[in-house]
């Protein structure tokens, strides 16, 4: 059976597919093989869902699909227990997509709300326990996961801040020589990709820079006001899966506005809200509750933004 006659052709998933191939690859390189046969594992979980879903129907399965799963591998620990990510990624599939009526119906980014789930659920395993990164040539091509990092003088640098306000070195940070969820710890990697998809017209230039110029003006702020638990703006967004979060979980086209007025609300809103919930939340993941909570108001967004048009419209014509 061809794989054409079994998958929807989505072309902006395909360049988001591409795109995420060097996350993969730098994320292996860091943490090992490990990264790759939980990837394929949440791949094969979430096919099997939708195609479960979509069984009695002539519909076919999305290449969305493959997106969510790796988007959602992205988010998580290099040494997640697999039956945990099969938790997620399940989860995510039937309550964030599938039981909305499948692709382009979904409110929520599905990925997001596996990671959620479990998030919250498994706290312990999706907080505190981390690997070092690996170096040399090979790196973690060469073994299945890296070793384990001291639980009591190292974590994710952002936990790191929040726990002792200490900053690691800006220039770790920024390549992802840092310990982190799997794909979220390159900053210099996302940013290129990010540019790539901006270029390509795959995701939103309006979300993107104006969740950037909000996230930085407002964690400014706070930090020039010495607010405890503000990290300075350029550290905060270079962790805590911000860069990560903004690049392809906010911009996803089926949970984000369609107008462009709305995109530009919906990025100054979840920048606000990021740098709140991480600052007084108990979770340090800002990003994600924030992208879930602007899906809510997606449509509302969309709305106002069209109301605008209408008035703009009337105005003229007189």
């Amino acid at each position: 059976m061809k794989l054409e006659g079994v998958f929807q052709k989505q072309k902006i998933m395909r360049k988001l597919f591409i795109s995420l191939i060097p996350i993969l690859l730098m994320s292996t390189y860091f943490f090992g093989l490990r990264v790759i046969v939980l990837c394929l594992i949440n791949i094969l979980v979430a096919v099997l869902i939708e195609k479960l879903f979509l069984v009695k129907t002539k519909r076919k399965i999305s290449e969305a699909v493959f997106i969510t799963a790796i988007l959602f591998t992205c988010t998580l620990p290099p040494n997640i227990p697999i039956w945990i990510s099969i938790i997620g990624i399940s989860f995510g599939m039937i309550f964030g997509k599938m039981v909305f009526g499948g692709f382009g119906k979904n409110i929520f980014n599905p990925a997001l709300v596996g990671r959620a789930f479990i998030y919250v659920s498994f706290a312990g395993d999706m907080t505190q326990k981390w690997q070092n990164i690996s170096d040399g040539f090979i790196g973690g091509f060469s073994k299945y996961l890296s070793k384990p990092i001291d639980v009591l003088t190292m974590a994710t640098p952002l936990t790191e801040f929040r726990n002792n306000g200490i900053e690691n070195e800006l220039w770790n940070v920024f390549i992802g020589k840092i310990p982190g969820s799997i794909g979220e710890t390159s900053a210099l990697l996302i940013i290129i990709v990010g540019i790539y998809l901006i270029i390509s017209k795959t995701a939103s230039k309006e979300i993107i820079l104006s969740y950037l110029l909000c996230f930085l003006l407002f964690d400014g702020i706070m930090y020039l006001f010495n607010i405890e638990g503000v990290p300075s703006p350029v550290y905060g967004l270079l962790t805590g899966g911000v860069l990560f979060g903004i690049v392809f979980m906010a911009t996803d086209p089926i949970s984000a506005p369609k107008e462009k007025v709305a995109k530009v609300i919906y990025g100054i809103t979840i920048g606000i809200l990021t740098v709140i919930i991480r600052t007084y939340a108990l979770f340090a993941g800002g990003v994600m509750f924030a992208i879930l909570i602007g899906n809510i108001f997606s449509p509302i967004f969309d709305l106002f933004a069209k109301w605008i048009k209408t008035q703009r419209i009337k105005v003229v014509s007189r």
